[in-house]
């Protein structure tokens, strides 16, 4: 511990209580408009992949590459979605398992 720092260095806008402890970042955006953002993305690339397939299958200039890529990631996304949508049911019926 360094001598030199002493208390009265400590800013005096530092809230002892915890009700006044936030983390002021750009990302504070709750756990559900997060979840809004990711499916309304998720929607945005199965558009996307769609759009692609039916390129290539009709030949209008969309390689096979384009198209498989896309619907690729779209599998990606939808995969992710489902993961956190199984750890957010885990995690609520470990809560209400509990007993208080």
């Amino acid at each position: 511990m360094n001598p030199a720092i002493s208390i009265s260095s400590i800013p005096a806008t530092l809230e002892t209580r915890p009700e006044h402890w936030s983390i002021a970042t750009p990302a504070s955006t709750p756990f559900g408009g997060l979840m809004t953002e990711a499916i309304g993305q998720m929607n945005s690339l199965e558009n996307q992949a769609h759009s692609a397939v039916t390129g290539f299958l009709s030949g209008t200039g969309v390689d096979v590459h384009q198209a498989v890529i896309a619907t690729q990631k779209v599998e990606m996304a939808f995969e992710l979605a489902l993961s956190v949508r199984n750890k957010a049911v885990q995690a609520y019926q470990s809560v209400m398992g509990m007993q208080f």
